[in-house]
């Protein structure tokens, strides 16, 4: 099964990034997904459902513990084929 999780982080900050925004970026990005997009409104990630959720825990955990007050995450099963 492949998965696609679409987040945010809060509070947000126009100006410069905040930590929390920073960590949970680089979780994604050092995880073994297949595709990542960081924007700065929402992030998308997709891969191998495993590694998708050890992503997710990840995030949710190191966001927090940098000061995230609040992590809005959806997560879609997709098709194998969709990339």
């Amino acid at each position: 099964m492949r998965l696609r999780v679409e987040f945010t982080t809060e509070p947000f900050d126009l100006d410069e990034p905040p930590a929390h925004a920073l960590v949970a970026r680089e979780v994604v990005e050092a995880a073994e997904l297949d595709a990542v997009d960081v924007g700065p409104f929402g992030n998308t990630a997709q891969g191998r459902a495993d590694a998708v959720l050890t992503a997710v825990d990840a995030l949710l955990r190191k966001a927090l513990e940098a000061g995230a007050t609040r992590v809005s995450l959806q997560v879609n099963v997709v098709e194998e084929g969709d990339r």
